[in-house]
């Protein structure tokens, strides 16, 4: 029995770990992270474009949500070099709905990103990520300022 509760409890570190490492390695290289925010920006701006908003019980929704806040938080204290390799991945990832003429913009709406505490969002996201329900909703702390954030983010592809 101990052996079945130990042999649990490892799968249950490493599922968590995974799925924390998938969001938080897109930070290692600086033309992925770009691509991979600028892919999820693309997803979420096709929905809101699509429904009239952004669904929150949507997992996959979530999980972009994710991923922009992790491209938003490698912005912080970047250096010219890695801002200049994100936003070539941001916009490749956008398939050219951000480009060179609004990118400056996006990157700045991104990195105002960081100064709302978005950890409900971050958790949820990673729990998504690992297959597990998410209690997400609009009134979660975080989510309208950061929905607000990303309406002002949209409105720079328009």
């Amino acid at each position: 029995m101990k052996i079945l509760k130990r042999l649990a409890a490892a799968v249950a570190i490493i599922a968590l770990l995974s799925s924390c490492s998938v969001l938080k390695s897109l930070t290692t290289n600086p033309t992925s992270t770009g691509s991979n925010t600028g892919s999820a920006l693309l997803a979420l701006y096709q929905v809101l474009r699509q429904t009239g908003a952004i669904d929150l019980s949507s997992v996959m929704n979530v999980i972009n949500l994710g991923k922009i806040l992790t491209g938003a938080s490698a912005l912080t204290d970047a250096s010219p070099s890695f801002l200049n390799s994100f936003s070539s991945g941001l916009i490749s990832g956008s398939e050219n709905m951000i480009n060179n003429s609004n990118v400056s913009a996006v990157i700045n709406g991104l990195k105002a990103l960081t100064s709302i505490d978005t950890s409900a969002i971050e958790k949820a996201a990673e729990q998504a990520n690992s297959g597990m329900t998410t209690q997400l909703t609009n009134t979660t702390a975080g989510v309208a300022p950061t929905l607000s954030q990303l309406n002002q983010i949209f409105s720079l592809l328009k």
